[in-house]
């Protein structure tokens, strides 16, 4: 049956009208508002090349934030990742960079609150027992407290940026257990693997509570710990700070390809 011209008219009105509503929401037309928040491990400490504004929070050029705004159409990007931030002091110091607007987060954060920087000084220092004992009271730590810590700041986060997809990455176990490798004893780098796993497994958890996407690098890193013969970690070295961290590679090659698979959905709708 031919449909007269008007009804013809109204059926594509209507088909063109569902077809909008059906749509999904998106970031804006120039691409999604992105801001990189957290610790040393978003700011790119151990990567080298910092932008000397940045003073002590060591944002590098080479961590994955600034890689994947370069390689991507974004809005706009604000990097507040910061070298030594906990969940309190990214509560204090970075949320004012997102707004109602952002589209995209990025974090790491919870290594500090848990004190790993101490518990490696331990283990590089001193004894086994002393560095089991340390590992130890991270993970009671890890297990008892940082749950609520990072509920929290999660919270903080959505209230900030309501309608942004927030990305949470993890932490790399640190080494691949080899019969030689020059340092520490396989003892000890069992026991900071295993903290690295409760890290995550507390991150995870805390990420999945809050409705946000957590992207684990431990796949990313395997194969490419301390002793495996390609490290993507610094070992210890100058400056210290950035002992134990991932290298320019590390974060090109680990991290990058970890935030691009989850921020990936943002970004085709922008």
């Amino acid at each position: 049956m031919r449909l007269p011209r008007p009804c013809l008219i109204a059926l594509g009105v209507a088909a063109f009208t569902a077809g909008s509503l059906a749509l999904p929401a998106t970031a804006s037309a120039a691409g999604p508002d992105y801001v990189a928040l957290g610790d040393s491990y978003s700011s790119g400490t151990g990567a080298g090349d910092y932008d000397p504004a940045s003073g002590d929070c060591n944002r590098s050029a080479n961590a994955y934030p600034k890689l994947w705004a370069a390689s991507h159409s974004t809005g706009s990007f604000r990097f507040a990742a910061c070298s030594g931030a906990t969940t309190d002091t990214v509560a204090s110091g970075q949320l004012d960079s997102l707004n109602s607007s952002t589209d995209l987060v990025s974090i790491t954060v919870g290594g500090n609150d848990a004190g790993f920087s101490d518990v490696m000084q331990v283990c590089v220092l001193q004894s086994e027992s002393a560095c089991l004992t340390a590992v130890d009271n991270a993970k009671t730590y890890i297990r008892n407290t940082l749950p609520g810590r990072l509920d929290s700041i999660y919270s903080k986060i959505r209230v900030k940026a309501p309608s942004a997809r927030v990305v949470v990455l993890g932490y790399p176990r640190l080494y691949k257990i080899v019969k030689v490798c020059v340092g520490l004893s396989n003892t000890k780098r069992t026991a900071l693997n295993g903290a690295a796993d409760a890290l995550d497994t507390t991150v995870s958890s805390a990420t999945g509570r809050a409705g946000f996407t957590f992207s684990d690098v431990r796949d990313e890193f395997a194969g490419h710990e301390l002793c495996s013969g390609d490290d993507w970690l610094n070992s210890v070295t100058l400056p210290i700070e950035s002992s134990y961290h991932p290298t320019a590679l590390g974060q090109r090659l680990g991290y990058l390809p970890a935030f691009s698979g989850s921020a990936k959905l943002v970004h085709s709708l922008s």
